[in-house]
């Protein structure tokens, strides 16, 4: 799919667009090309969206409506499989080294430091910290959970049965923090979890994608690609006040002594409850 210029486009424009004309891009690319080939009655049905709005997409990306959209899709994905991308694409162990790392590297770069203190906190003081994923996304749950127990009691994976998620959903209150990883294609046990405990009060830090999991309004911690952007932002902004605060800060300690000027050593917990959680 990486190949398709179609997905590619969609990729693209994801950011810019609507929320409704996301949520159709997120159903297409979630089972491309096989969701854009049913009636757009259909696609629309699956985003959640009217047929109007998910008809705007196309116009949009500059296609002469939903029929148009289809026939290019059915030109680009014609004698083309994600089996055959994979035995077709570039083999060798550095090159999937390098994409590994290049991956790593980018979620790094979505998780600040200030993001890692304010993440250990919550872990740190809540009474109890369930953690969930969906079918892939699960094993990084169980990491986590592994290693908190090392570090504090109370760490728990949620339970797959449904009658035992009922019951730790009402043993959940606002002490309790829920960690969830909610990836493309986004889990609906997770999404049912999640919003149950967010009515007990339960607080959630949320680890996501960049196409913006349906549960990103409920986090009061969110980690993913597209707050990064915002996070840069907000930081761009701030930046001018910090410098001027460290400048008052330095002149303070000029005066005060060397003793009082030196740095605070770092604190390495949050880092590595940061590294714990994105599974590294």
């Amino acid at each position: 799919m990486e190949n398709d210029p179609i997905a590619a486009r969609l990729g693209t424009v994801y950011p810019e667009l609507p929320p409704g004309e996301r949520a159709v891009v997120r159903v297409l690319l979630d089972d491309y090309p096989f969701a854009a080939l049913g009636s757009l009655r259909g696609l629309a049905e699956r985003a959640g969206v009217s047929p109007p709005t998910a008809s705007r997409l196309f116009d949009r990306l500059g296609f002469e409506g939903f029929a148009a959209f289809q026939a290019a899709v059915r030109d680009g994905a014609r004698d083309r499989s994600q089996l055959l991308e994979h035995v077709s694409g570039p083999a060798g162990l550095g090159q999937a080294a390098e994409e590994l790392r290049a991956g790593l590297d980018g979620t790094l770069s979505a998780v600040p430091e200030q993001l890692c203190h304010q993440v250990a906190g919550l872990l740190a003081e809540a009474r109890s910290v369930w953690a969930l994923g969906g079918p892939l996304s699960e094993l990084a749950a169980e990491y986590l959970i592994r290693q908190l127990a090392s570090l504090r009691q109370g760490a728990y994976r949620v339970p797959g049965p449904v009658p035992a998620r009922a019951r730790t959903v009402l043993d959940l209150g606002p002490s309790d923090v829920v960690v969830a990883y909610d990836f493309r294609r986004y889990s609906p046990d997770t999404a049912r979890f999640v919003r149950a405990a967010h009515e007990r009060g339960a607080r959630l830090v949320l680890l996501t994608d960049a196409w913006g999991s349906p549960l990103a309004a409920h986090a009061e911690v969110l980690i993913s690609p597209a707050a990064r952007g915002e996070r840069a932002d907000r930081a761009a902004r701030a930046r001018d006040r910090g410098h001027r605060a460290a400048a008052r800060r330095h002149g303070r300690a000029a005066r005060a002594g060397p003793a009082a000027g030196r740095p605070r050593r770092a604190d390495p917990v949050p880092v590595l409850i940061c590294g714990v959680l994105i599974g590294g």
